[in-house]
């Protein structure tokens, strides 16, 4: 009888470090769920890829082109212009090697908690949150 209490115990102590630990997992973004943590990484690693084809492009012709452009000269390889709702959108700031990959999500319905935070990458590589 003694040793099914301490395997009791034992279940039970180890289901409280479980449940505590995934409790205060971290968050991709405040005020997203939890689920979007997956595409919001996705989409961070594809704004890198686009950010990068875009540098390599400008070391190449020295001028900024769009994401539809990237695509079709191989600089880029990617299936489509978005991803989970996400589509992407590379601004040109002229010839000297500056430009932005902005990525827009649908906003949420009313009433929702959700958030769908607008992302953003430059020429120096920092994925961030657009306002």
């Amino acid at each position: 009888m003694g040793k099914l209490v301490g395997i009791l115990v034992f279940v039970a102590v180890a289901l409280g470090i479980f449940y505590f630990t995934t409790k205060k997992m971290p968050t991709t973004d405040s005020g997203t769920a939890p689920t979007q943590a997956i595409s919001l990484t996705g989409v961070r690693g594809d704004l890198l890829q686009i950010a990068q084809a875009e540098r390599g492009n400008f070391a190449l012709n020295a001028h900024c082109v769009g994401l539809d452009e990237l695509i079709s000269s191989g600089l880029l390889t990617m299936s489509g212009s978005g991803r989970d709702g996400y589509t992407y959108e590379v601004q040109c700031k002229g010839d000297d090697g500056e430009f932005r990959v902005v990525a827009r999500h649908a906003p949420a319905p009313e009433g929702s908690p959700i958030r769908y935070p607008i992302l953003g990458i430059d020429q120096n590589m920092q994925v961030s949150e657009v306002q």
